[in-house]
């Protein structure tokens, strides 16, 4: 009998890491595919993005800082290593997101029903867990 319970205890110890790590790389792929589109539609101007802009008053030539930015940190975030540089660009990220639903709420730039607000609100919600659920690899 204790064999067995045994058993199943090294069997529910091994899959715990497992199901972190998918979920882990599920997250931050997610993540990582929303940010370097939407820095890659910033870059070619696609989308609205260049509507987006102007409406909150920000020159057009934030586009291409914001979407250099979101491409390189986007590729920081799923190459293997660099621990410091992915706890940096966790912050960038959140304060990116953040920034610009506060840029839309000061504005008065909501969206339909509220899309440019909960939009980059749900891109932080994603960094948090991507950053949450990191192994201790990408750690410092």
């Amino acid at each position: 009998m204790n064999k067995i319970i045994g058993a199943e205890a090294i069997a529910k110890v091994e899959t715990q890491p497992q199901v972190k790590m998918i979920a882990y790389w599920t997250v931050t792929s997610l993540l990582a595919a929303a940010v370097m589109l939407s820095g890659i539609g910033q870059l070619m101007q696609y989308g609205g993005n260049l509507e987006l802009v102007t409406n909150l008053g920000y020159p057009i030539y934030v586009m291409t800082i914001l979407g250099i930015w979101k491409v390189l940190g986007a590729i920081a975030l799923v190459v293997p290593g660099f621990p410091r540089l992915k706890e940096w660009v966790h912050a960038g990220i959140f304060f990116l997101m953040t920034g610009a639903a506060l840029s839309h709420a000061f504005a008065n730039d909501y969206g339909d029903s509220g899309f440019h607000i909960i939009l980059p609100l749900s891109y932080a919600a994603l960094n948090i867990a991507a950053w949450a659920l990191r192994p201790k690899s990408r750690k410092l």
